[in-house]
């Protein structure tokens, strides 16, 4: 078995690679936001790696990855699935893996603390791939914090010099992170990317898509050729912004942008679908009953006459948007507005509901990636391949 060093030329979709005690550390914002990021639960999703991804060239039949993941326990949640490691073969599914144990972060939601426990480092084993030249890409899970200790092939590994498509780069909420998907491919964005043939990096952060002025910075200092921004559910349900402030912050991230990608296609995102935010402002949190009966639902706690005052609810956001855009556009011929009903609307919740009442499942998150395919980048959605379950 040969090691190879893990490097920035292997990994796709991070900003960012910090070397730790134990591995290497995706990140996908890189250093100098990190140490201005205000809270811990960015400082979480931005080191959860969706859309991350191992890419090399090989003849290897056989591929090891030792892996330090950070499993995170929610007291009084049921237990959180184990995060999905998939391997890619020249863009074709070949292998599935996840690990039981790692580092352990146990949160209490009632007092607000965290204790942490050190784990032991595991090895993904992929094999039985065939042996002719092959891209082998290994996307890593999608939330679950991963540090990159070893990789080893039965045969040398290349680098990939030159992407597959068209860099798109996209930021968003949990749901652009992957929320309640079942696959680090089968988040929406993964999905409309595989669709559209394009090299996603995924800025999807949950509980994070707050019009942070180093995010738009990070954005404007990355190569893209798409850029794309959903926008809003977050702002709603950490009730963070009115009204007067809202439309300055938009103006003012989208000129962020701008200052480094002045002519690049962007397209802004409004809220999909989502009852409690709907005509009810934030802020949200978890709806206690849901949490004594052993689940997790989300509730919105705000007074819809409070709009008046310029509380902001997921309606109010759509008008400001789609104002803001249509205003801009007048000078800015390449920025476009996608309605988020569009991806997922009020029809489609009666037929697909959010089973916690915030984020959509693994079938609506393909749904959202083929709309968003066709409507953002033109492209007819690929076909479904259903595969007959194994049976030992």
């Amino acid at each position: 078995m040969l090691t190879t060093p893990i490097s920035a030329a292997l990994v796709r979709g991070a900003l960012d690679l910090e070397d730790t005690e134990r591995g290497v550390l995706p990140h996908r914002l890189p250093a100098q936001a990190r140490l201005q990021i205000p809270d811990g639960q960015l400082a979480m999703a931005e080191a959860q790696p969706s859309g991350v991804r191992l890419v090399f060239r090989s003849t290897a039949t056989l591929v090891e990855l030792d892996v330090l993941a950070t499993k995170r326990v929610f007291a009084g949640t049921p237990p959180r699935p184990d995060g999905v490691y998939e391997l890619l073969v020249d863009g074709r599914l070949a292998g599935r893996a996840s690990v039981t144990d790692g580092d352990t972060i146990t949160v209490d939601l009632a007092t607000g603390t965290a204790r942490h426990q050190p784990g032991p480092v595991r090895t993904l084993r992929f094999d039985g791939l065939a042996g002719h030249e092959k891209n082998v890409e290994i996307w890593l899970p999608h939330n679950e914090t991963t540090q990159l200790v070893a990789l080893r092939t039965d045969a040398s590994v290349h680098s990939v010099q030159s992407p597959g498509g068209e860099t798109w780069l996209h930021h968003g909420s949990s749901i652009s992170q992957g929320s309640n998907a079942a696959t680090p491919t089968g988040i929406w964005p993964a999905t409309a990317a595989a669709i559209a043939g394009k090299e996603l990096v995924n800025l999807g952060f949950g509980g994070s898509a707050l019009l942070d002025p180093f995010t738009a910075r990070a954005m404007r200092d990355t190569a893209a050729d798409f850029i794309s921004l959903k926008i809003g559910i977050n702002v709603v349900n950490a009730d963070l912004l009115r009204l007067r402030a809202f439309g300055p912050a938009v103006h003012g991230f989208l000129d962020t942008i701008r200052e480094g990608h002045p002519a690049t296609p962007l397209l802004v995102v409004s809220p999909l679908y989502c009852p409690i935010h709907e005509h009810t402002p934030g802020p949200g949190e978890f709806d206690p009953e849901a949490l004594r009966e052993g689940k997790v639902r989300f509730r919105a706690t705000g007074d819809p006459a409070e709009t008046a005052a310029g509380k902001l609810t997921l309606t109010v956001i759509r008008d400001e948007l789609a104002r803001i855009v249509k205003e801009r556009s007048a000078n800015d011929p390449h920025l476009r507005y996608l309605d988020g009903l569009e991806l997922y609307g009020e029809a489609d919740h009666a037929e697909l509901p959010l089973p916690d009442h915030l984020h959509p499942d693994a079938a609506t998150h393909r749904l959202i990636g083929e709309r968003f395919a066709r409507l953002a980048f033109a492209t007819p959605p690929a076909p479904i391949v259903y595969c007959a379950r194994l049976t030992r």
